[in-house]
């Protein structure tokens, strides 16, 4: 006589919970965004890629020679890939929240958990974008290794650091003033054209300079730009950088939990 025993229940912790909360959302996100095909995410990290190249081919063009010995190319990417690794992860949540919204009304999905989903979306997209940089740097005999690695790498972290913590605050401010998605992308229009992408601040006065330095903009991409230029001659605050991310994500998890739930 056959009997028959019913499956245990498996409990399972509330980190391995999360994780599979922010799995789906990562997925739902990636599909809804991408078209649910390899083109389409081919096509969005193509495009920051493009951009890069369609400006160092606007310089070749016009025979604009980089500020620095060495490649036009290597040159602006140093400044442009890091650059546009904060605009996007900082802007990106902001997207995040405006169009998945709706899923908060499930009782496993927070606000902060769009955000985070969205993040390391980004996080694996600019990764994935900064592989097919160096593969057509290398194409074109260009070696796009920098001398000192761990300096660059700590650079692109830093903008990344900074990209989640202002993309945070981004959240808040969206959160009473939804005008913000538009203002917001005025202002990284100005800091991407200001922040010494195409030239080096240090060869400005030395009044305009100092300014510059405030921005942990320009302090990223001199940062990133050591690792390839160690002989460049210019100094790096970071503290005052890490700071800047650390600072603006507490402020924006503040946000998070006090304004934005309160007004959700």
């Amino acid at each position: 006589m056959s009997h028959y025993e019913p499956k245990q229940h498996v409990e399972r912790s509330d980190w391995v919970v999360y994780a599979y909360v922010i799995h789906a959302l990562m997925l739902r996100d990636m599909r809804t965004r991408f078209g649910g095909s390899y083109w389409g995410y081919f096509v969005v990290v193509m495009w920051p890629v493009a951009h890069i190249f369609l400006i160092v081919a606007i310089m070749v063009v016009r025979g604009i020679a980089a500020p620095l010995e060495g490649s036009t190319a290597l040159f602006i990417a140093t400044g442009a890939v890091p650059a546009l690794v904060f605009q996007y992860t900082s802007r990106e949540a902001m997207k995040a929240i405006f169009t998945n919204k709706p899923l908060t009304y499930y009782p496993q999905v927070k606000l902060f958990d769009l955000i985070v989903a969205r993040y390391i979306v980004e996080v694996v997209k600019g990764f994935t974008g900064l592989l097919v940089v160096f593969a057509i740097l290398a194409c074109f005999g260009i070696d796009p290794i920098p001398d000192e690695p761990i300096m660059a790498v700590g650079g692109y972290c830093a903008a990344l650091l900074l990209g989640l913590g202002i993309g945070a605050i981004n959240v808040g401010i969206l959160s009473f003033f939804p005008g913000w998605q538009i203002g917001y992308l005025l202002v990284t229009v100005s800091l991407y054209l200001t922040s010494g992408i195409y030239f080096l601040p240090q060869f400005l006065p030395p009044q305009i300079y100092e300014a510059m330095k405030w921005s942990p903009i320009v302090q990223i991409i001199e940062w990133v730009r050591l690792g390839y230029y160690p002989a460049l001659g210019i100094s790096v605050d970071y503290l005052y950088v890490i700071g800047w991310g650390l600072g603006s994500l507490t402020i924006g998890l503040i946000m998070e939990r006090t304004l934005v739930r309160r007004l959700a």
